[in-house]
């Protein structure tokens, strides 16, 4: 059944549209190598990561505390958000699958939590500013996913409202999903293996956002 809707359809960024995972595993590399440290530490902060995320103060004052690092927790996180940027790409075929959507009529935007400059800087440098219509991050606006708030910022800065529906795809149960619905849109979540026996009530559950732009261009037709 093809449903008439208002054509907005936001994302979520990390590990949605962007390879989060794989650009942390490059900066541990690189981390080690540059602290002189052995491979095993790459995984040892691998699996840091994936223990506390997305508490990233957290990660660094244990890595701090492990490696007596002189730097302070604030001056090793400005370093790992400057340089990931550099280090994301998108998942395969999301820029593509994001350019079908918009020329079938779709706003597109993106809501984000994180730091403005870290965020921003994944949308430029991977394409994706190219092929949305706005973005909201919650460091440059003051209010993070899953509040009302930003979602309205993002359908805003898309040329939409909340009031006449559309769809959010992400990751995160609580801040994608969970937000999401309370703002009334339909929801795509991403299962990555992360939320092992959490209860969700998304409209739909799909392993990659490409799949996630399918269901959305062949389930919906936008109004």
């Amino acid at each position: 059944m093809v449903e008439t809707v208002q054509p907005l359809a936001l994302f979520d960024l990390d590990r949605t549209l962007v390879d989060l995972d794989a650009a942390f595993l490059r900066w541990a590399t690189e981390f080690a190598e540059q602290r002189r440290l052995g491979p095993e530490e790459v995984a040892w902060l691998a699996a840091l990561d994936r223990h506390v995320h997305p508490r990233r103060d957290l990660f660094f004052a244990e890595v701090r505390a492990r490696y007596s690092l002189a730097e302070s927790v604030e001056e090793l996180l400005a370093a790992c958000r400057r340089r990931m940027p550099d280090l994301v790409e998108c998942y395969p075929g999301v820029l593509a699958g994001l350019a079908q959507l918009r020329a079938r009529g779709w706003r597109v935007g993106i809501v984000t939590n994180g730091a403005l400059g870290n965020q921003l800087g994944k949308l430029q440098r991977t394409g994706l500013a190219n092929v949305i219509d706005g973005y909201a991050v919650s460091g440059a606006e003051g209010v993070s996913k899953p509040e009302l708030g930003l979602f309205q910022i993002a359908a805003q800065r898309c040329g939409a409202t909340l009031n006449g529906g559309g769809w959010m795809v992400g990751d995160n149960l609580i801040a994608d999903i969970q937000g999401a619905r309370t703002a009334g849109l339909r929801t795509i979540w991403i299962d990555r293996g992360t939320w092992p026996g959490d209860e969700h009530h998304a409209d739909y559950v799909v392993t990659d956002a490409v799949e996630a732009i399918a269901i959305i261009a062949r389930r919906t037709r936008a109004r």
